[in-house]
């Protein structure tokens, strides 16, 4: 086993910001429950609201109360929404929920729930970069479209949407918009009232914050319903004893991920850009998937075919280098990508396919490693494979 370990999975979760551990291990005796009116009670409330405001400037919200509440993670924000939309279109003849081909697993599931329940459901198709078609959204929208959701960044990809065209052409029609902000927030710039979205998502996990925390913003205004119904908590629309301690610890990761956004931006572009011409340099015969330039600055999807995918991970993993076939909450799935097969890509290049998601302890070093140690395992796989080279060509002729 390589005792040298290259973390490069940064999309599926992040490590603790050793500045939030510090806070976090310093808020410890934050313990009395937010909602009681004594003056301890009174102080993890205060605290509570402190790190709401700091999550709401990491998205362009100056005043985060009761426009955002804290969460369990992505998965329970997206539900609610659709959760929502259930309560406002069951009985009604806006009905119809727009989403895309490529959205993470739980806005999908969410959204075939709402099919089966009997909405018109569309699923808006991409272009070879991850791209909606805007052509076809218009096509789409009409006067019963009650929701557009559509992500800000893709996970497995890092495509970047036009979100402000979205809720331009949705409010148009008088829908609602939600975007899953999942993977952009503390990545790239994203301001919530400039785009005018009446919800979006948030995973303190995805930004070196603490694991089991989230949030969704709702504009003012927009409708809502609890997911969870029981106490007043985040007013009165998702309750459960306040979790001081993952609340406090994103607003601090918030805080950071704010303040260190440009220096993020510009030491993650330049890594991956190294790592991204190195790989067609030294490796032959490979395809780049998502947008050249619209994409997450530490984000790397390769497709190596006449390798597969989870062997060329098998074989980094065994060199220390730790990356991802696709989203890590489609693990376990034999299934292709559903993002890349969205794309146009067909199960050969889908299947062999590697994501690298950089983040901040990532070097230089680490790039010239992953350089030095991934070429010789394409070849060694590929010499193992029934797949000719004069194949892997065709295979790739006529793949933008």
């Amino acid at each position: 086993m390589n005792n040298r370990i290259v973390y490069m999975d940064y999309n599926a979760t992040t490590p603790l910001h050793p500045l939030v551990k510090e806070f976090m291990v310093r808020e410890l005796d934050t313990y009395a429950n937010a909602s009681s009116m004594h003056e301890l009670g009174r102080q993890a409330r205060s605290a509570i609201e402190d790190a709401r405001a700091k999550v709401g400037m990491l998205i362009g919200e100056d005043s985060a109360t009761n426009t955002l509440i804290f969460t369990s993670g992505g998965s329970e924000s997206n539900n609610t929404v659709f959760a929502t939309m259930f309560h406002i279109g069951r009985n009604n003849k806006r009905n119809k929920i727009i989403t895309t081909a490529i959205e993470h697993p739980c806005v999908l599931n969410a959204a075939k729930w709402l099919e089966a329940e009997g909405f018109p459901v569309h699923f808006l198709s991409v272009d070879a970069y991850g791209k909606i078609d805007f052509n076809e959204l218009e096509s789409v929208l009409d006067d019963s479209t009650l929701l557009v959701s559509v992500m800000t960044a893709n996970n497995e990809i890092g495509t970047i949407q036009d979100i402000a065209r979205v809720v331009e052409l949705a409010k148009a029609k008088g829908a609602l918009v939600h975007t899953d902000a999942t993977q952009a927030a503390g990545k790239i710039p994203v301001n919530v009232k400039a785009l005018g979205v009446d919800y979006a998502t948030l995973s303190c996990h995805k930004i070196y914050g603490p694991k089991g925390i989230g949030a969704l913003y709702i504009k003012k205004g927009s409708p809502i319903e609890p997911l969870i119904r029981g106490g007043h908590q985040e007013y009165g629309y998702r309750a459960g004893t306040y979790n001081n301690l993952g609340i406090l610890g994103f607003g601090e990761a918030a805080r950071l991920a704010k303040e260190n956004l440009q220096t993020y931006q510009s030491k993650m572009s330049a890594l991956r850009n190294k790592l991204r011409d190195g790989i067609e340099q030294k490796v032959p015969l490979i395809h780049i998937n998502g947008h050249r330039t619209d994409v997450l600055p530490n984000t790397l999807n390769v497709s190596f075919p006449g390798a597969e995918g989870e062997s060329i991970l098998l074989y980094l993993d065994l060199a220390g280098i730790e990356v991802s076939t696709g989203s890590a909450c489609a693990s376990g799935s034999l299934d292709p990508s559903h993002v890349l097969l969205a794309t146009g890509l067909g199960p050969e290049l889908a299947h062999g396919s590697i994501r690298f998601s950089l983040g901040m302890y990532n070097t230089e070093d680490d790039v010239d490693y992953v350089l030095n140690e991934l070429p010789p395992i394409i070849e060694r796989l590929r010499s193992m494979s029934t797949v000719k080279a004069e194949d892997i060509a065709q295979t790739l002729q006529g793949v933008k």
